[in-house]
């Protein structure tokens, strides 16, 4: 080979190892778990959202904690759709599971019904510790209106703290699935109790 063919592929081989490394994606889903069959469905529909999350992690990158102090930005790992968008879908999966009803939508989705139940939740904490556990605090309420006069209403706050079972990111997602869970299971109580 010819010197000037040897300097070519030697620029090939340094380029192709500054290569970047590609992003991967991820989306929060109903925790399989959640099926209650046998339970009885409720008629009303149901509406998830709003959803507010903190600022810290309202970003496309998934965002860690290190220590007490220090966080993580992975440009690499990446939430497939806006944080709020998929807490809402994950928990409106949960709830049509543990209500048995395929009546439960996200707000953006839903069609107009003045009988709904419609569950509201901030995010007060969302917290994700690689390899060890996430953290899920949030306050929800539920209200409905009954035939236009009197009003149904519920409230709570939901506290979870779930282990990681793995390293990576996958592992960490799925904790947060199982997590927001039990946050849907406290919002199908107070339905099923208010119903």
């Amino acid at each position: 080979m010819t010197p000037r063919v040897l300097m070519l592929l030697a620029v090939a081989v340094v380029c192709a190892g500054c290569a970047s490394p590609r992003a991967s994606f991820y989306r929060l889903s109903p925790d399989a778990a959640s099926d209650t069959a046998g339970a009885s469905a409720i008629q009303q529909a149901v509406i998830v959202g709003p959803v507010t999350v903190p600022e810290l992690v309202d970003r496309p990158q998934i965002v860690t904690r290190s220590t007490n102090n220090e966080i993580a930005i992975n440009e690499y790992a990446r939430w497939g759709e806006p944080l709020k968008s998929g807490i809402a879908d994950a928990i409106a999966g949960n709830l049509g599971l543990m209500l048995g009803s395929d009546r439960v939508a996200v707000a953006s989705r839903a069609p107009a019904d003045a009988r709904a139940w419609r569950v509201r939740i901030d995010i007060q904490q969302f917290e994700s510790v690689p390899g060890e556990a996430v953290v899920i605090d949030a306050r929800w309420s539920v209200r409905r209106d009954n035939d236009g006069s009197t009003a149904s209403n519920a409230s709570g706050r939901t506290f979870v703290r779930e282990p990681v079972n793995g390293g990576d990111t996958a592992a960490l997602i799925a904790a947060h699935d199982r997590a927001l869970a039990k946050v849907s299971r406290d919002i199908a109580a107070a339905i099923r109790n208010n119903h």
